[in-house]
């Protein structure tokens, strides 16, 4: 883990709160002073919020959970979509549907919606379809990607639920407290920190405050899902060695396949002893005639010319 120092923080803005007129009371307690008319967030609670949101994520992850990345203000919009396609995790940007977790099931309908349109175009049905028609099916393709993209590989509800900006996601914060769902959230000095369960106390208005901590908090994802491989080829199993019984053949052939084998094997010796007991009588009726065999006269002619030619 790569903790994230006190000037990286200052440089990036994460101190900055917001005017002293729009404060929170409840986030009292994380601020530090007042200047020029705005309150300055305590760093040194924020660095200590910061490791343990990322042990948490990391935790979660690594346990095989899922982080659902939630910012879709305009600042948070691009980071959110990149450190989240980053370390693999849903996310949403483009806007906070209501139902999008106590509603799961239709949201999950509308997410098989947009894979069946986009099978359908792959295949080249639109073009069997008016122009019109096919125009029409397009648009519905991009609504749905723009609000459903980023959560379409996510099949069953998050484990924790991450948010830039908690009053614009108060929709987001609501549904995730009704399911108890724990929160991890940026909460600057205007809002109000009672809802959410681990608090960043956070510029959530400055880019480079908000790439910081996202970036920080993906990067915890990362390493969770590094410790979960690590696991998975630890647990491993080592196949045992076991030694094979012999077997016979009934057991390994069965009784109707030996049944074949021995009736093929009787037929094969009923013809080898008909073919010996046809050959023994040849021999027997040319000794009797007095016929001599083929190599005894081919023997004794030989030698009668080796006679003929000596004289």
């Amino acid at each position: 883990m790569v903790n994230v120092s006190m000037k990286a923080l200052l440089e990036s803005g994460v101190h900055f709160g917001h005017r002293t007129h729009r404060w929170n009371p409840h986030m009292k307690t994380y601020i530090f002073t007042e200047r020029n008319g705005i309150h300055i967030i305590d760093l040194q609670q924020t660095v200590k919020a910061l490791e343990k949101a990322f042990n948490l994520v990391r935790d979660v992850v690594a346990e095989d959970g899922i982080v659902l990345f939630a910012g879709t203000k305009r600042q948070a919009h691009e980071t959110i979509l990149e450190e989240a396609e980053r370390c693999g995790m849903p996310y949403v940007t483009f806007r906070w549907l209501g139902g999008m977790l106590t509603n799961w099931v239709t949201m999950r309908q509308r997410i098989n919606e947009l894979d069946r349109l986009e099978r359908m175009r792959e295949k080249g049905e639109f073009e069997r379809l008016t122009k019109k028609e096919g125009l029409m099916l397009e648009r519905k393709i991009d609504k749905l990607q723009a609000r459903f993209g980023g959560i379409r590989n996510m099949h069953r509800l998050p484990d924790l639920v991450f948010i830039v900006d908690i009053r614009r996601e108060e929709t987001a914060v609501r549904e995730a407290n009704a399911l108890g769902i724990p929160i991890v959230a940026l909460v600057d000095t205007n809002c109000d920190p009672r809802p959410i369960d681990h608090i960043i106390p956070s510029n959530d208005d400055a880019i480079r405050a908000i790439k910081l901590m996202v970036a920080h908090i993906a990067n915890a994802v990362v390493e969770g899902r590094a410790m979960r491989k690590e696991e998975d080829v630890e647990e491993l199993p080592v196949p045992e060695v076991i030694e094979a019984e012999e077997l016979t053949d009934t057991e390994l052939l069965g009784t109707a396949t030996l049944a074949h084998m021995e009736a093929q094997a009787e037929v094969e010796a009923a013809a080898k002893e008909k073919e010996e007991e046809e050959e023994i009588p040849e021999e027997t009726e040319k000794e009797e005639t007095g016929e001599k065999p083929e190599a005894e006269v081919l023997e004794k002619g030989a030698g009668g010319d080796s006679e003929e030619s000596k004289k």
